[in-house]
């Protein structure tokens, strides 16, 4: 098939998690990168397009969305991955041109953006998809299917966290642009630890369920000295059906890095899994012994072998994973490009509402907070 051309806001050279968006829409050959707006100035964004061998730069989001849809050949889609402040200015301008947006989560800082994106959203032929990437991994694959199939039951009880220890001393205060931003409410947005990795914990445990919180109640904490922003935060869930549930998100927790989990126990069994240990499933049906499930090995089931790339027994992970929402995004696409109607094209993808869940999960969380804890409707 013939590669899509893609755009990229933000993401300079030395940049994180642009760098892990460029991986992954090479990794299945669906995308040609031939265009950006890498950094905050021209000057600096067409020495980042220059070391990355992209044949265009242009010194804003908003030029380039004028030029590349003025093009025969401009851009088909964008991947925007900026910090949370400019996520909603920079769709919109890609999404009146009816260019199709790939965005970095959450879908913004403010729920006014919020708002404003799900309109911009619904008024242009465009997709927008929101690059929950955890959901591509194929064990979690395999896990949503277990569950919509009811071999779990009736789900009681789920369980996410996501702690990390990267922000356990005041990176914020030396020069680690990662930290400053995450820790600035202008550009991080309400939410410190819970949104930042408290969305994907949230994001992974209704993806997989099936259930959405209807209600919560959070006790968020800001233990580095000065942050305005939480750094923990422990949440109370309830969701629709009856089920129950906790989330842990932390960013002060030595000795953990990047230690996602799930688990959910229904009225038949129970199923856990860990981000960095990504291929393993472990499957308990109620009375019988913990089985293991593993990516390309006995019990997996077709919709993880639907996104694996290479056989069993050798490690798939976090750039799999991101390629899959990637491979997925460029079948969407493709699919509109040939008449198919866009939620039918999106599939399961994350997309506009996936987005608007993060988002009502986090100001639900600040609101709860700020109330001593009070159940707050999601």
């Amino acid at each position: 098939m013939t590669r899509i051309r893609l755009g990229m806001v933000g993401g300079g050279n030395d940049a994180f998690i642009g760098g892990v968006h460029r991986i992954a829409a090479r990794i299945d050959g669906r995308f040609d990168l031939v265009a950006g707006a890498l950094s905050s100035t021209p000057e600096k964004s067409e020495a980042s397009a220059k070391a990355l061998g992209i044949p265009r730069s242009y010194g804003s989001f908003a030029e380039m969305a004028e030029a590349e849809a003025a093009r025969e050949d401009g851009i088909e889609a964008v991947s925007i991955v900026t910090p949370n402040h400019v996520h909603f200015a920079a769709a919109q301008a890609f999404l009146d041109k009816g260019i199709h947006v790939i965005c970095d989560k959450p879908l913004t800082s403010t729920m006014d953006d919020a708002a404003k994106m799900e309109l911009a959203v619904a008024s242009s032929d465009a997709l927008f998809v929101l690059t929950h990437n955890y959901t591509g991994y194929p064990m979690i694959r395999q896990a949503r299917a277990m569950v919509a199939a009811g071999e779990l039951g009736d789900i009681r009880v789920v369980q996410a966290e996501y702690p990390q220890d990267w922000l356990a001393s005041p990176m914020e205060n030396e020069g680690l642009k990662q930290a400053e931003w995450r820790t600035d409410p202008s550009r991080s947005g309400a939410g410190g630890s819970v949104g930042d990795i408290g969305t994907h914990a949230h994001n992974l445990a209704c993806f997989v369920s099936g259930l959405r919180v209807e209600s919560l109640a959070a006790d968020l904490q800001a233990f580095g000295a000065g942050r305005t922003l939480d750094d923990n935060a422990h949440v109370m869930l309830r969701f629709n059906g009856g089920a129950r549930g906790m989330l842990w998100s932390s960013q002060v927790a030595p000795g953990n890095e990047n230690a996602l989990k799930l688990r959910i126990y229904g009225s038949k069994g129970g199923i856990e899994w860990s981000q960095e240990d990504p291929n393993y499933l472990w499957f308990t049906p109620l009375g019988e012994p913990k089985r293991l499930i593993t990516r390309g090995g006995a019990g997996a089931n077709d919709a993880a072998a639907a996104v694996s790339r290479i056989p069993g027994g050798h490690p798939e992970g976090y750039l799999e994973g991101f390629a899959t929402i990637y491979n997925e995004a460029a079948d969407a696409i493709r699919a509109v490009q040939s008449g198919t109607a866009r939620d039918a094209a999106m599939g399961q993808l994350p997309g506009i509402a996936a987005g608007m869940a993060g988002m009502a999960f986090i100001n639900a969380c600040v609101t709860s907070s700020a109330d001593d804890a009070a159940w707050v409707t999601v």
